[in-house]
Order: structure tokens, then C-alpha cells, then sequence
């Protein structure tokens, strides 16, 4: 019976650090770009098709951050 004195704490501060690790994750960007890297593989770096494709998501990427308003 002691010890549920110290695991129920123990157990409620471990949720308490997974919620905090898992909103942390989301508010750093660490899913923001689920498709990515699972699609990187599936090509070759050296194909020119593959590199004109990811200079078209990069200047997109700018674009819009360009366009974004600036912060107050």
C-alpha cells in the first residue's frame, strides 16, 4: 500500500512530461513535414528531374513566405 503512495505521483508526473514533450514537438515543427522524408528516398539525389523539382518546392516556399505579413 506504501508504494502506491509514490508510483501514483511518479506515474501522474510521467504523463504530465509526455504531454509537455508531445506539445513541445508540435510547437517546434517537428511534424510539420510528415510526406518529406518518406518520399526522399524513393529518389535518386543526382536526377536532374528530382533536383528542378526541389528547387520548384523551395522557390514556392519562399514565395509564400514573402508574401506572409510581417509581425507586429
Amino acid at each position: 500500500m506504501i508504494a502506491l503512495y509514490i508510483l501514483i505521483p511518479v506515474a501522474i508526473a510521467l504523463v504530465g512530461f509526455a504531454i509537455w514533450l508531445f506539445f513541445w514537438a508540435v510547437d517546434s515543427g517537428q511534424y510539420d513535414d510528415l510526406d518529406g522524408p518518406a518520399h526522399s528516398i524513393l529518389f535518386d539525389d543526382e536526377d536532374p528531374k528530382h533536383q528542378a523539382a526541389v528547387k520548384q518546392i523551395q522557390q514556392q516556399d519562399a514565395d509564400q513566405d514573402s508574401q506572409k505579413p510581417p509581425h507586429a
